[in-house]
């Protein structure tokens, strides 16, 4: 059972890893087609006694509280992306010679023979942004598309659905890629490289060759970004069909086989006829929502893989004016006092936090939480320039202290030693007693959430309030 596609699941011992959001339609969809599944979990808590009740009614055989052992007999591991490689039972698995899908390959087996193509999107930042922005230009072309993977509809719902699609653009992180060894996408693109996830994979390295995995077996485009090597790389070092090219997206003036910008507009030199003299015009900057740089890169990256596709100029214009991003991702709050409130809680590592700081001019920075092992040296010297003040909140704000008086020594910097709910409300007060008319005041944590919030997307919440309270009383 390797990586050729598998037809006939009929009495085949299928041992599924996890019950999380993947584990449970995963062993359920296996079970229908007649395999023998076996779920095992970590966990006997009180939800997963429940859910195991759930699968166990419909003949699935569930074992609580051990996910080490390899049950007997098992010819398959099906695994949740959060299971790190280095579990006992992967390294079980592989003495036994066992393969290891994850919850992409698996909805790439079970794909029909006339499945539709898959555009797919990995990196460090920008992904789900990207695959949206990249579905929005596809439904302006009038094809009947979905975003699926990492965000939005799962990948084994839109595979096995009745609805009929004529393309998917799908998000991959690093662990999905991991488990996916046989996945071929249509065209792919790595975003960008930073590190994160590293206690996952072990190494940069590890975590490089994993994105790179996207690459692997596309048939039109390989699309990197100029401006971070590392992805090229990735490209050269891919086994692609034959006839595929590399495709370089940038926010400078585009050679050939690139897409780039030119006076304000969005331009192709890739998907043109003569691209040494040509180039089509595609969108105006100001047709990017928000026209931050970072996220005018994200608009390349995903009009070069619609153009991939055979999308005309037109629908990429269309799809980015209809596109809007998701909340907290530089979210405009509110204008108080001439003074802008920028909701960027989903920058939870540096090199999210760095391509938000280079948005702005002047900007009075709120920022920490879980560091996650990050260092912010490097963030920190970049940005500055920038930097009217910045307010620390979170478990690791120290580190971000740190680097600030080494980097940025003439920088104001209150430290809130503080993680009531109430935090939040003061940093924000703390923010507007710094900020100048014209400023920005940017939450940017680059770090994780967790020290103080459910998640990111609380975390944005409250400070979109503390925001509206500053409103209320200006």
């Amino acid at each position: 059972m390797g990586s050729g596609q598998v037809t006939d699941w009929q009495g085949k011992n299928v041992t599924v890893a996890g019950l999380g959001v993947s584990g449970i339609p995963a062993a359920k969809v296996l079970h229908a087609r007649g395999a023998n599944v076996t779920v095992v979990n970590d966990g006997d808590d009180a939800r997963a006694r429940a859910q195991a009740e759930e699968l166990e009614a419909l003949g699935i055989t569930v074992r609580l509280g051990d996910g080490a052992t390899l049950p007997e007999g098992t010819e398959l591991i099906v695994t949740s992306p959060g299971w790190q490689p280095d579990k006992p039972l992967f390294a079980a698995a592989q003495e036994a010679g066992v393969p290891i899908w994850g919850d992409v390959e698996l909805a790439w087996q079970l794909r029909g023979p006339d499945a539709a193509p898959w555009l797919a999107v990995t990196g460090t930042n920008g992904k789900t942004t990207t695959v949206q922005m990249l579905a929005s230009i596809l439904k302006a072309a009038g094809l009947r598309t979905a975003a699926v993977g990492n965000i939005g509809v799962s990948l084994l719902d839109a595979v096995l659905g009745e609805e009929q699609y004529d393309v998917l653009a799908v998000e991959l992180s690093s662990y999905q890629l991991h488990w996916a060894p046989s996945l071929r996408a249509h065209s792919a693109a790595v975003l960008n490289l930073a590190p994160d996830h590293l206690d996952w994979h072990g190494s940069m390295e590890a975590y490089a060759r994993d994105k790179g995995r996207i690459y692997e077996g596309n048939r039109v485009a390989c699309v990197y970004n100029v401006a971070d090597k590392a992805t090229e790389d990735l490209v050269r070092e891919a086994d692609v069909e034959e006839g595929c090219r590399a495709i370089g997206f940038t926010l400078g003036t585009p050679g050939p086989s690139q897409l780039g910008v030119v006076e304000g507009i969005l331009v192709d030199r890739a998907f043109v006829e003569n691209r040494q003299q040509n180039a089509q015009e595609l969108a105006e900057v100001s047709d990017v929502n928000p026209p931050a740089p970072h996220n005018i890169a994200n608009a390349l990256a995903a009009a070069a893989l619609a153009r991939a596709f055979g999308v005309p100029a037109k629908a990429v214009r269309d799809g980015l004016r209809a596109f809007t991003p998701d909340a907290h991702r530089i979210a405009h709050v509110a204008d108080v006092d001439g003074v802008a409130y920028v909701d960027d809680s989903k920058a939870t590592n540096t090199h999210a936090a760095e391509a938000s700081l280079a948005a702005y001019e002047s900007i009075v920075w709120i920022a920490g939480g879980l560091a996650k092992g990050a260092v912010f040296e490097e963030l920190v010297a970049k940005s500055a320039k920038r930097l009217r003040a910045a307010v620390l909140i979170g478990a690791d704000r120290g580190l971000i202290r740190e680097a600030l008086a080494r980097h940025a020594p003439e920088v104001p910097v209150v430290d809130l030693d503080r993680t009531d709910t109430g935090a939040m409300l003061a940093a924000v007060q703390e923010a507007q007693r710094l900020a100048r008319p014209g400023d920005t005041v940017l939450l940017a944590p680059a770090c994780a959430s967790m020290d103080m919030f459910a998640n990111y997307n609380q975390r944005g919440d409250v400070f979109a309030e503390a925001v509206r309270e500053l409103g209320a009383g200006a």
